[in-house]
């Protein structure tokens, strides 16, 4: 048993998905939440520079006595992953290689699509897990960058959300994708959209919920699980303040968040 917290760290919020399903499977796990709005987008930034990011991230989580790290991001997860493994002596979890073997599982046709940000897009980091999985997959990938403000506006379910998500996704439809791996953490909550726009027929992969469960299965085999049965604590920490993080952050999480605290990433 192990009664240490679990770390999270992302850009910025849409790692808060993952930790919702972090919270639905684990529900006696301590968690503590990084989002580094301060430096947010990562996908626009360099590998060098989401490594250092990535780097600092996880130096402020093992500050907090943490057991293991889930990156909740797919960026760093794409390009920073190799690096943090080989740095620190601790369990890290990213969203790639689950999120790849759940879409393996699901198609029928051997065709994959990828939407996310360009960085995770052009990484080539999905298609790469994939292959190692089944050498026959094909992929697509398509970015989405407007996916991200849609979300945060809170207007995921709206006609302006789909209309994107016609543009991006119709090249997609016709390519005959029959799974669609959501490769940004705010996209689950646009699942409702891209699956009006794909059609029922294409299994879409929501990697939080895998990741989840290999957190699970990981802390299960290593007899890391915590102890006590109550309900898990949950901190936040923020490198940056929004007026709007508690919304979205509630939104995100479908339940409150009451209290933040804000920390200076620069000093890890």
């Amino acid at each position: 048993m192990d009664n240490r917290p679990i770390g999270v760290f992302d850009s910025g919020l849409g790692g808060l998905t993952v930790m919702k399903e972090l919270m639905a499977q684990l529900p006696n796990e301590n968690i503590v939440y990084f989002g580094d709005t301060a430096r947010l987008p990562y996908g626009t930034r360099s590998k060098e520079t989401i490594i250092k990011y990535s780097m600092q991230c996880i130096r402020f989580l093992l500050s907090k006595g943490i057991k293991a790290v889930v990156i909740a991001c797919n960026t760093a997860s794409s390009m920073a992953i190799q690096a943090v493994r080989e740095t620190f002596d601790i369990p890290i979890i990213g969203v790639i290689e689950p999120g790849a073997e759940a879409a393996a599982k699901a198609t029928r046709n051997n065709k994959v699509g990828i939407i996310g940000t360009q960085a995770t897009v052009k990484s080539g980091a999905y298609p790469t897990a994939l292959k190692k999985l089944n050498p026959d997959i094909q992929t697509c990938g398509v970015a989405c960058p407007l996916f991200v403000p849609i979300v945060e506006e809170g207007w995921s379910d709206t006609e302006i959300a789909y209309l994107t998500a016609r543009r991006y996704l119709n090249d997609l439809k016709s390519w005959e994708a029959d799974t669609v791996i959501l490769g940004c953490t705010h996209y689950p909550l646009l699942i409702n959209t891209i699956s009006k726009v794909m059609g029922p027929e294409v299994t879409l992969i929501n990697p939080a919920a895998d990741t989840a469960r290999q957190v699970k299965q990981m802390l299960t085999e290593k007899d890391m699980l915590r102890e006590n049965k109550d309900v898990g604590v949950y901190q936040y920490y923020l490198s940056d303040f929004s007026q709007s993080f508690k919304q979205i952050g509630s939104n995100f999480l479908n339940k409150n968040i009451e209290y933040a605290e804000k920390i200076d990433i620069e000093n890890y």
